[in-house]
């Protein structure tokens, strides 16, 4: 079983009016939501985040912002917003400074991620042992792997190789788009998997609806959505 994060995001960017998307799905039955640190102000993304905890979700920032001082901005303003989880960012042990004693799980990106959109780079055993060392600062819980924005590395081969080298658990983040990529990842050992663009897109089962591509890929994760209730008789 894998976790399904739902990120209210497109090209890497927050997508426009994320609590009126988020109403549209809260009552697909995810666990997790998400979002990242471009696209929306920290206002907006502070009323999905506040709404979301009220229906029980675990909420997720993550940092794509390209310039170290922006990163560590966006590291603050998440802790400020009241995230569960970071994910992503260049500069963990920087990172580990800002969120001094905060509870937010942090989970930056291995290997060497550029540009925006983001991209990973480097050889697998380099990347491997890379999220060695970062799962090793104290304070950081877990990984951001970008396994399928790699240029030529088998996502699947990255994955389980990040896996047995951290120290906690993997996302695997960015451009997951078909049913046969989550199993792939499950197999892998990832703990969970991001998808936004690709439903907003309507690439996935279910579509076109938003909510209905969720709760395929819920089902795919082996977390099948609850059934809508039952109207009322008479």
């Amino acid at each position: 079983m894998i976790e399904f994060v739902f990120m209210l995001t497109h090209h890497d960017r927050t997508v426009d009016r994320p609590l009126d998307v988020y109403a549209e799905i809260r009552d697909c039955g995810l666990r997790y939501v998400g979002f990242k640190d471009i696209g929306a102000s920290v206002a907006e993304l502070r009323a999905v985040c506040g709404q979301a905890h009220a229906d029980g979700l675990e909420v997720m920032l993550e940092v794509v912002s390209v310039s170290k001082e922006d990163e560590l901005k966006s590291i603050a303003a998440a802790a400020e917003i009241g995230v569960d989880w970071i994910l992503g960012g260049t500069h963990p042990a920087d990172g580990l400074a800002v969120l001094a004693g905060t509870k937010a799980r942090y989970c930056p990106f291995p290997g060497r991620v550029i540009g925006h959109p983001s991209v990973l780079l480097g050889e697998i055993a380099e990347i491997a042992e890379s999220a060695r060392q970062i799962t090793a600062l104290d304070g950081v819980y877990g990984l951001d792997l970008l396994a399928y924005r790699h240029p030529s590395a088998d996502a699947a081969a990255l994955t389980r190789a990040v896996v047995q080298a951290a120290a906690g658990p993997v996302i695997a983040a960015g451009s997951v788009a078909s049913l046969e990529q989550i199993a792939a990842l499950d197999a892998a050992g990832a703990w969970g998997f991001t998808i936004g663009g690709a439903i907003f897109e309507g690439r996935l089962p279910g579509g076109p609806s938003v909510g209905g591509q969720i709760r395929q890929v819920l089902a795919a994760a082996g977390r099948p959505a609850p059934r809508p209730a039952a109207p009322k008789a008479g």
